[in-house]
């Protein structure tokens, strides 16, 4: 957990730029009558509880001449300080997935993902009953984060529990675009065990059987391969449904992944 405070204008050197040299320190540059600075301000709070950092907050208008120092021309405005150094970090209101993207790139460790990472050894070893109470006591600690009402979805979809995992899934809105992606590809993988299971009665039956359990043991490539191969032979197979099939697995596995480019490009080829 880190600390959040106050800062001015005489509370700035020690506060900020000596405390860099222990920790990471976000300053957030602000106003109180800026509504993006009010949107941001709990996603910053609920970071600072979760990892090791130092969340300075400069009311801009309190002390401007903090804000004429660096630069600060529009609000809010989070610089990153480290061993002294002020350095850039946005301007405007980031997605919170985005935000611990960048506290990950300080190499800042989240309270949270120590404590997945624990149950996940705890039901690694068998002892699913207590990590699954683990689990579910972290989402009542976080009921918005979106992050982790997708790791419980996908514990609960490798638990066999498909009911739990979907009920999660609904709880993502579409408006995180981020997160509804990753969530729709969780929900395909329930899918791809439905497919498994249904009755085989030609040859793209079976590869398309094939290409979903490949899925199911994230070999991605590999059941990529399998569903492009039948949008090649048969692009109304089952409805599109080798297409539909792949877009699934582009969510699943995220825009910049090397996957997601180079099937993308041969699954336009195969179409057009």
């Amino acid at each position: 957990m880190g600390t959040s405070l106050a800062v001015n204008q005489q509370s700035f050197a020690t506060e900020v730029l000596e405390k860099s040299y222990e920790k990471p320190v976000l300053v957030d540059f602000y106003a109180t009558w800026c509504g993006p600075c009010q949107m941001l301000k709990p996603i910053l709070e609920t970071m600072v509880q979760e990892y090791d950092f130092v969340l300075a907050k400069v009311d801009i208008d309190e002390n401007p001449d903090l804000a004429n120092t660096y630069g600060v021309s529009g609000v809010p405005d989070v610089r990153i300080v480290t061993e002294g150094a002020v350095k850039p970090g946005f301007v405007g209101v980031l997605p919170e997935h985005q935000i611990r993207q960048l506290l990950e790139q300080l190499s800042l460790r989240s309270q949270l993902n120590a404590e997945l990472e624990a149950l996940y050894a705890e039901a690694a070893q068998g002892q699913v009953a207590e990590s699954t109470a683990k689990l579910q006591a972290l989402l009542e600690k976080y009921p918005n984060d979106y992050g982790l009402i997708l790791e419980a979805a996908n514990f609960y979809l490798e638990a066999g529990n498909h009911e739990k995992a979907e009920t999660l899934l609904g709880i993502i809105p579409q408006y995180e675009k981020e997160y509804a992606a990753r969530a729709r590809g969780l929900q395909s993988l329930i899918q791809f065990q439905q497919i498994t299971q249904l009755e085989v009665l030609s040859e793209l039956d079976g590869m398309y059987q094939t290409a979903a359990q490949a899925a199911l043991d994230q070999d991605y490539e590999a059941a990529l391969q399998g569903f492009l191969a039948i949008v090649q032979r048969d692009r109304l197979y089952r409805n599109d449904a080798a297409r539909r099939a792949m877009l699934s697995l582009f969510d699943l596995l995220g825009n910049d992944n090397p996957l997601t480019h180079q099937y993308r490009k041969q699954l336009m080829m195969a179409i057009y």
